[in-house]
């Protein structure tokens, strides 16, 4: 197979075949390196093969989408309504404080759980930490060089291929008032870091 040329359609089906069967997204850099790793394909036909799958999809029942770690076949939302019928049990229902402590790693992060307590004004249990490093949607990513030394936490690319996120740039814009409750919170110097 090595050094094998294949037309744009071979590699189109290719691309669109692998993408399909992984079972979690894969980038372009990872199809280039496995399964095209025995043939000479430049990145721009790479590009221009995932294009062509994104506009043949358009207008079907699924979607190529790019996520944080790469690219998966999805089922269109619309459609949601009526397939949502093929699982019996539901989507998990987090708690109020799960969701607002993820919310605030996620817009403020690196953030330790102190500044995560003081935006929020309650503490914040270590089981929600817990459920979110489990799920691995958040990550320690250093400790913040005060005493104690608490622990940093950003998200994973798990974290946005779960919302369908690319990056965080794609986050849903806050609105003003919290944006400025957040920031004065988070530069008030008497925020107390608890023992991690």
């Amino acid at each position: 197979m090595a050094g094998r040329r294949i037309s744009d359609e071979q590699l189109i089906e290719i691309i669109e075949a692998a993408i399909f069967v992984a079972d979690k997204p894969v980038s372009k850099r990872h199809l280039k390196d496995t399964v095209l790793a025995d043939l000479a394909i430049s990145m721009a036909r790479i590009n221009a093969a995932i294009e062509a799958i994104e506009s043949h999809f358009q207008t079907r029942g699924i979607r190529l989408v790019e996520v944080g770690s790469g690219y998966r076949f999805e089922a269109c939302s619309s459609l949601s309504p009526w397939l949502s019928n093929l699982w019996q049990e539901r989507a998990p229902k987090y708690s109020r404080a799960l969701l607002e402590t993820l919310s605030l790693i996620a817009y403020r992060q690196p953030i330790t759980r102190g500044e995560i307590e003081q935006v929020r004004g309650v503490t914040t249990g270590s089981t929600i930490i817990k459920t979110l490093l489990e799920r691995e949607w958040v990550k320690v990513v250093g400790h913040k060089e005060v005493p104690g030394k608490p622990a940093l936490y950003a998200t994973t690319k798990q974290f946005l291929d779960y919302f369908s996120l690319t990056g965080l740039e794609n986050l849903p814009a806050l609105p003003s008032d919290q944006q400025s409750k957040i920031n004065q919170l988070m530069s008030d110097p008497s925020v107390r870091e608890p023992s991690e």
